[in-house]
């Protein structure tokens, strides 16, 4: 590991088995013949760090895995250039989904086995440590992430959060949105874009992004911007990952242009969302979280 990375992100890394489908199975007895099936590293965060990674951000991703084989080939394929893990390694079973896509980009995603739990240990002051030089923090909603919030807060890190399909009530969020100064979601949860994100700001956000999909992103921060930016074209293979990728993009952008917390308004957040959604195309266009760049080999 170096010594120093510019972000750190926190949460989940899986291993996960994709089923594509012409049709999301209706809720009844019968029968689905796959288009096609196979298997690739999953994770909001692992997706997150190889975005980074692969756009020369130093980043760390720390995860908790298990000790089975799918742990594995979590190691094997997070990892490249620029890239470090720190896996907190755990007894039983890795995070593993499955996920049913279709050609439009519909999914559905199964948890087999959930994040494996990590007991207080070494792992804790050394990921800290490592976030108290970062440039920024991203803390995905996992259980490691959130027993790291309070101190993070303290130590001054600047937060960023993914809220996913977030409807704006889930009590689940509440610890990442009170740490948060940065907050991306999409809209799949609610009706009420606007609405959810004008609630995240009154608790103290300073900047909300919620992707969209094809019809590109929106943003409003606590100066009165709202930004709106479309979605890059995308010959779409499968949409896993998409949000992560764009999250990655934005981080990217704000460091190649060492924005301040405070200065992440305006046309600079504009840039950086143009950002994002040019590198979303990168994970609609494989169906790996990112493309391969033939490090893991």
């Amino acid at each position: 590991m170096s010594s120093l990375q510019d972000v750190v992100v926190i949460g989940s890394a899986s291993w996960n088995q994709i089923v594509s489908v012409d049709e999301l199975p209706e809720a009844r007895p019968h029968t689905v013949t796959a288009r096609e099936a196979w298997h690739a590293l999953g994770g909001t965060s692992a997706g997150k760090a190889l975005h980074l990674a692969q756009q020369g951000v130093e980043t760390l991703c720390v995860a908790a895995i298990g000790d089975d084989a799918d742990a594995g080939a979590i190691r094997e394929r997070l990892r490249g250039p620029g890239l470090y893990t720190s896996f907190v390694e755990c007894t039983g079973p890795s995070e593993h989904h499955l996920n049913l896509v279709t050609p439009r980009g519909e999914r559905v995603s199964v948890f087999l086995h959930h994040a494996p739990q990590p007991v207080p240990g070494r792992w804790r002051s050394e990921a800290l440590a490592a976030a108290r030089s970062a440039r920024v923090v991203v803390a995905d909603l996992m259980p490691i992430a959130r027993s790291l919030l309070g101190d993070l807060s303290a130590q001054g890190a600047w937060i960023w959060t993914d809220l996913h399909d977030y409807d704006g009530t889930d009590a689940y969020h509440d610890d990442f949105v009170d740490a948060a100064d940065v907050v991306i979601m999409n809209d799949d949860g609610t009706r009420d874009v606007r609405g959810v994100m004008t609630a995240l700001l009154a608790r103290g956000v300073s900047v909300v992004v919620c992707t969209r999909g094809a019809q590109g992103a929106v943003a409003m921060t606590t100066d009165g911007d709202t930004i709106s930016v479309e979605a890059f074209p995308a010959s779409v293979v499968d949409t896993n990952g998409a949000g992560d990728a764009f999250a990655a993009g934005m981080i990217a952008e704000v460091l190649r242009e060492d924005l301040a917390p405070g200065a992440l308004r305006g046309e600079s957040l504009r840039a950086a969302m143009l950002a994002g959604a040019a590198r979303a195309v990168k994970a609609l266009e494989t169906r790996d979280l990112a493309p391969d760049d033939g490090s893991s080999r």
